[in-house]
């Protein structure tokens, strides 16, 4: 069972194609691509599809649910998904737009990847634009279109793919024991509640003041600045793509008070919260 709300741009692009036995033989294949640039009311919810599934987000925020797990996919973040088991996808609630690109791919090498990836949990890894638009464009030029080479170059294309994110996680995963990482990630999870120094510290297997030298260190600054300009960096995203009150946004990004929001925003950004709002571009692809 399949349904879905396609309130997409009109320059969205989907390609379907239906592989043949020689690819269904191979390790990597795809059977569809596209770049959806969505709008809030994208959806689509799915009981089960004989595949894997791909998205990489160039700008706004979707999100992910699967098997009672439930994760956000913001720019430049991907995430492999298989989808034999019901899920559901779409524009993040509260946001104006998911741009991602996608692919349904499969084969014994697909499994044996996303196995690295953490299938059959969802696990978004970290990924610049430019680790996967060659081979993305591969896809869309080549996918749809039988042939010996075509075949092959589109196989290598969704390996190169995969091939990016396995590494990506690989390297995060190494840094896991890092105190400043574990911190920085602390962060990125609690940065809406009230963190403490001593919590971070904790979360960090450190001493609160081992963890102010070595953020010092390696990030030149201390816990708290990057805290506070982890949070304006998320209200500037909260800003330029929904439509939530100065307000809101406070307290979305951990800030007790709109005026101490706006104060701590003015002097980080050079410009008031309503300023940004009416300045800031739609989308900056990188």
């Amino acid at each position: 069972m399949l349904t879905y709300t396609m309130d997409v741009e009109d320059r969205s692009r989907w390609i379907i194609s239906t592989p043949s036995a020689a690819e269904e033989a191979q390790p990597f294949y795809c059977s569809e691509v596209g770049d959806f640039y969505a709008r809030a009311g994208f959806a689509t919810t799915r009981s089960d599809k004989n595949s894997h599934i791909v998205f990489y987000t160039l700008g706004g925020t979707g999100v992910v649910r699967q098997g009672g797990q439930s994760v956000t996919l913001t720019r430049g973040q991907a995430l492999l998904m298989d989808c034999r088991a019901p899920q559901s996808y779409g524009t993040a609630p509260g946001h104006n737009h998911w741009y991602h690109l996608w692919c349904h791919v499969d084969g014994t090498g697909v499994a044996a990847l996303g196995a690295h990836l953490g299938l059959p949990r969802l696990v978004p890894v970290a990924l610049p634009l430019s680790a996967v638009r060659a081979p993305f464009d591969v896809l869309f030029e080549r996918l749809g279109t039988e042939s010996l080479e075509n075949t092959a170059r589109v196989g290598l294309a969704v390996h190169a793919i995969l091939a990016e994110m396995v590494a990506a996680a690989q390297q995060e995963a190494q840094t896991d024991d890092d105190p400043v990482t574990l911190a920085c990630a602390y962060v990125e999870r609690h940065f809406a509640e009230d963190v403490t120094l001593e919590q971070l510290a904790a979360a960090a297997a450190v001493s609160p003041s081992y963890l102010i030298r070595l953020f010092k260190r390696k990030m030149g600054t201390t816990p708290h600045d990057y805290l506070l300009r982890y949070r304006i960096s998320r209200a500037k995203e909260l800003l330029a793509e929904t439509r939530l009150t100065s307000a809101a946004i406070a307290q979305r990004v951990g800030f007790h008070s709109e005026s101490n929001f706006s104060y701590r925003f003015s002097r980080m950004v050079g410009q008031s919260p309503r300023a940004y709002r009416q300045s800031a571009p739609e989308l900056v692809l990188e």
